[in-house]
């Protein structure tokens, strides 16, 4: 039997029945060579642009209409969809001369602190390179660079190596008293908490044997992984040798204390102890241990606010994550594995999890969020946000119970159906 081949550490293993082992890679946003040994194109990825074309100053361009915005993205969908460039890593940057091009991605992260930034047109624009032009950017404004005198080449080269999401939006209630170190933590927190990710949640890990799940006794799993593999690239990059010992030590600690927040199993443990210092009124921000705790929560917001942004936005994001629960179903299916909770694509619709994933676990955190930030504009824009689009996942849902009915001969509700609707919309 041929191995399915992923560019990715990792690989689980199963024993068949005739003895025979089967691998399984960790299907992330890897490159995959199929069985005639030519890559596939990696879901999201664009040709290479250089950093440097973003700070060139020969132009200033504004935002203009939809149709000219669709020209300047022709070039990069045309490569996109290339079948000669599907999956293969250029060896050199990208170098593109469009004036135009280039005037929309500055302006865009002009635009970055808004909170109806498009991060979808934003990476298409830098040609899947967002993520790295975002902190390096929000590195710049926030003064990183100069205050713990970063070398720019190194920090690109380190945040280029394999950093996959950024959330970097934070209340001014919290950043009147962030420090210098603070805000980098956070973002490099941010960046980092999702780290080589491998496309399976950690009940995956664990009953597959995986060895990361040996590795960190099951606890925390993911969490630990993502934070070690942050520091050892740090550490190879050499971005922060040239600090104190002492400093890069505590760096290190407290990046794997924010990291490590964002495990959702811990959700209720940070929720009790965020609703008891609000209620308590205890909260001392100029107190470096608040203020982490406060760091912890906004990164735990920021992870999960998804369903607090636009609906174009929103939705675009939740497909994707539930095409990930998907995938993990498919696996343990394919393996006569027990399918896990939320990843049965038969009977776990993405309207279902969505609801189910905001009301138990988006609400009651950005409720609290909202009584430490006092209810400011954007934190009561975020509850309407969510609000809405609860609204329509469950106009969504119903629809789909309704279509599901009429195609019912016998004019009965399912007993999947009928347990769902009974059940509050639990997932």
């Amino acid at each position: 039997m041929s191995c399915l081949m992923v560019e990715r550490c990792g690989e689980i293993s199963f024993d068949s029945p005739d003895q025979n082992a089967k691998c399984v890679c960790m299907l992330g946003d890897a490159r995959v060579r199929g069985q005639t040994g030519v890559l596939s194109e990696r879901r999201g990825s664009y040709p290479f642009i250089d950093f440097r074309l973003l700070n060139n100053t020969t132009h200033s361009g504004e935002i203009g209409t939809k149709k000219k915005v669709k020209r300047l993205l022709s070039f990069q969908r045309y490569f996109h969809a290339s079948r000669l460039l599907r999956g293969i890593v250029p060896q050199a940057s990208l170098y593109l001369l469009d004036e135009d091009y280039l005037g929309q991605a500055r302006h865009m992260l002009s635009k970055v602190g808004m909170w109806d930034f498009d991060i979808f047109l934003f990476d298409r624009l830098t040609n899947g390179n967002s993520l790295v032009t975002l902190l390096c950017h929000l590195f710049n404004v926030h003064g990183l660079i100069h205050h713990f005198q970063l070398d720019m080449v190194t920090l690109h080269r380190f945040l280029g190596k394999s950093f996959l999401q950024l959330y970097h939006q934070r209340h001014f209630t919290l950043a009147n008293f962030l420090t210098p170190l603070d805000i980098m933590l956070g973002l490099l927190a941010a960046a980092a908490h999702d780290v080589d990710h491998p496309g399976v949640n950690q009940p995956f890990l664990i009953k597959t044997n995986h060895h990361l799940a040996s590795l960190y006794q099951n606890v925390s799993v993911l969490e630990n992984h993502h934070w070690r593999s942050t520091i050892g690239m740090l550490r190879e990059s050499r971005l922060l040798a040239h600090l104190p010992k002492e400093m890069t030590q505590d760096i290190e600690q407290q990046l794997g204390s924010l990291i490590l927040a964002t495990d959702i199993n811990r959700q209720n443990e940070f929720l009790t102890r965020l609703k008891a210092h609000l209620e308590n009124k205890d909260l001392r921000l100029e107190d470096a241990p608040d203020r982490h705790f406060m760091l912890q929560i906004a990164l735990k917001c920021a992870d999960i606010c998804n369903p607090c942004r636009l609906w174009q936005m929103s939705k675009q994001w939740s497909e994707r994550v539930c095409e990930e629960f998907y995938r993990q179903g498919d696996l343990e299916q394919k393996f006569e594995l027990e399918i896990s909770p939320l990843c049965n694509q038969q009977k776990d619709s993405i309207p279902t999890i969505q609801i189910g994933f905001i009301t138990y676990i988006v609400e009651p955190l950005f409720e609290e969020w909202a009584r430490f930030t006092g209810d400011t504009p954007l934190s009561e824009n975020m509850l309407s946000h969510l609000r809405r689009n609860k609204a329509k996942w469950r106009s969504l849902l119903h629809k789909q119970h309704s279509s599901s009915r009429s195609n019912d001969h016998s004019g009965q509700v399912t007993e999947n159906e009928e347990q769902t609707l009974n059940e509050g919309d639990i997932p």
